[in-house]
């Protein structure tokens, strides 16, 4: 059974920068697609970034491209998510989740796991 766990949320002051982790345990990640996705209160949740199997191929929401670069390391097992230039409006419970297929995937019915989520807080 595969197990997705987030880190590395937090506090953040606007314009700074946070990396967000996922390391996944049970077997391995680097055959399937991943992506982060977040949930700010009252909102629905919302895709962000994912990656292929391979890692060369990735995908942006609009609203942080150029500003978010979403990473993994298959020899870790493990998913990045690097936010610069953060703003108020990133503030959410960000999630990270296994597709069912190893290519960019960016429904959330797409995906089979989720992690529980970590916390990202923004201070204007």
């Amino acid at each position: 059974q595969l197990q997705l766990v987030e880190s590395g949320g937090g506090l953040v002051q606007a314009g700074g920068s946070l990396r967000l982790s996922c390391a996944a345990s049970g077997r391995t990640l680097s055959v399937y697609g991943m992506a982060w996705f977040r949930q700010a209160p009252g909102k629905e949740r919302e895709f962000v970034a994912a990656i292929n199997w391979i890692g060369d191929r990735t995908y942006y929401v609009d609203s942080v491209k150029g500003r978010f670069t979403i990473s993994r390391d298959n020899a870790k097992n493990t998913v990045y998510l690097q936010m610069n230039k953060v703003k108020p409006a990133d503030a959410a419970v960000y999630y990270c989740a296994e597709a069912r297929v190893g290519t960019i995937q960016t429904s959330w019915d797409d995906f089979e796991y989720w992690g529980q989520g970590t916390q990202v807080t923004v201070s204007s």
